[in-house]
């Protein structure tokens, strides 16, 4: 009876524990749903500077994710095969936008892409503004978010056995081939993964984009200056239809991708 007894009690505490931490993250998310009516949600959703907002900040977070992705998912291929110690100070500065406060990221961008710096005067002299315009919002949000998909790229690439590549290149295809007919589909799951936490955390940036695009308003940005023009009501209803609306669109896109992660091929 003794050892029974233990393991109940070594799962009774798992179950508070885990109870605790489910408390913690979905408390104040039903707080704020059931703090927020649905007639202010209705009111907030036809408020068209809330609706622009909530379609500039999903636009600009899937530009700035499928743009990333063209060069980051083959780097972080390549990265995999590399040998030595410096790919991993290389992986260590990749990973120093999620290290630093996010105000100080912005900052660090302002510095390259400002009009007056170098980058900045040779992007007007062809027409491209990043300061308060979308490009610097999409710029600010692949900066900070960008690590999450290298991560998990990576990830999905080291788990892949070296000897499959090894026999499709001895059996004479290219690494271009090898790249795109097995690691690509073996990796797939790992980089849907991934691109789903650099989307999600593109949309929730605020700290980076607020100093280089405050206007126009991406949502995290417009509940910030609701919550300082308004209160805590106002910023509450925004809240509430940017979380509700954000989790449409993840159900839909584990939805739209269920097909992808079906592993019986």
């Amino acid at each position: 009876m003794k050892p029974y007894s233990n393991r109940n009690t070594f799962h009774l505490i798992f179950v508070f524990a885990g109870s605790l931490f489910l408390l913690f993250v979905f408390a104040p998310m039903a707080g704020l749903m059931f703090s927020t009516p649905a007639s202010k949600l209705f009111q907030t959703i036809q408020d068209v500077q809330v609706s622009n907002s909530i379609g500039l900040t999903l636009g600009m977070s899937a530009i700035a994710t499928v743009f990333s992705s063209i060069f980051v998912v083959p780097f972080a291929w390549y990265m995999v095969r590399l040998g030595g110690r410096f790919k991993h100070i290389i992986s260590g500065l990749i990973d120093l936008p999620m290290m630093i406060p996010h105000a100080a990221a912005g900052i660090a961008l302002l510095g390259i892409v400002n009009r007056e710096s170098a980058l900045g005067r040779i992007a007007t002299e062809v027409g491209i503004d990043f300061v308060d315009r979308p490009l610097g919002i999409a710029v600010a949000m692949a900066f900070v978010s960008v690590p999450y998909l290298y991560n998990a790229a990576y990830q999905s690439f080291s788990a892949i056995p070296r000897r499959i590549e090894l026999a499709a290149a001895n059996l004479g295809a290219t690494p271009v081939t090898v790249f795109r007919k097995i690691s690509l589909p073996i990796a797939k799951r790992g980089l849907l993964n991934g691109f789903v936490m650099m989307f999600a955390r593109g949309i929730s940036e605020f700290g980076a984009v607020i100093i280089i695009a405050y206007h126009p308003f991406t949502t995290p940005v417009l509940i910030f200056d609701r919550f300082n023009a308004f209160g805590l009501k106002e910023a509450q209803a925004v809240s509430a239809l940017f979380v509700i609306i954000s989790l449409a669109v993840f159900v839909l896109i584990r939805y739209l991708s269920k097909p992808l992660q079906d592993d019986r091929n």
